[in-house]
């Protein structure tokens, strides 16, 4: 059965690999571009210019958000210090995929996912957990089967 599924992207590379996946799975893919939790506008518009040139040469729906990195340092005060695979980890993977589950809901879209769990230096079961408090989200590990590698 094909799905209909809005997948959070990080950067044009880590979404490479992962939207060839669901493709091939039989998906219709629309991408969405949220990552306030980036650490300058520059790398922000620099990733938004390159996910918009992906989106624009699969001739995939791109959802974007504005970049509101103030709203993510409330979201994490006290975590700022916080080393790669820590607290903040857990938190920035909650920003986000409470973001992308509020779009889906607004696009009528049922099924939703994350390039992050491409990444080696993300913990896969960690996104997973967080993505278990919603309807919709689809456990895809797309560090599986060379997915970094591949991206």
């Amino acid at each position: 059965m094909i799905k209909n599924i809005l997948i959070h992207v990080c950067c044009a590379n880590c979404a490479s690999a992962s939207i060839e996946r669901l493709i091939e799975q039989g998906n219709e893919v629309s991408l969405y571009y949220a990552n306030s939790n980036i650490d300058s506008l520059e790398e922000f518009e620099r990733r938004r210019q390159d996910v918009g040139n992906l989106a624009e040469r699969l001739k995939l729906v791109l959802y974007e958000e504005e970049y509101d990195h103030s709203e993510w340092l409330e979201y994490i005060v006290g975590l700022e210090k916080e080393p790669e695979g820590g607290a903040r980890c857990r938190k920035c993977f909650e920003y986000n995929i409470d973001k992308l589950a509020k779009k889906a809901a607004e696009q009528n879209i049922d099924n939703f996912t994350t390039t992050l769990t491409i990444s080696p230096h993300k913990k896969s079961s960690v996104i997973f957990e967080v993505g278990s408090d919603y309807k919709g989200f689809l456990e895809e590990d797309f560090k599986k089967n060379d997915g970094f590698k591949r991206s």
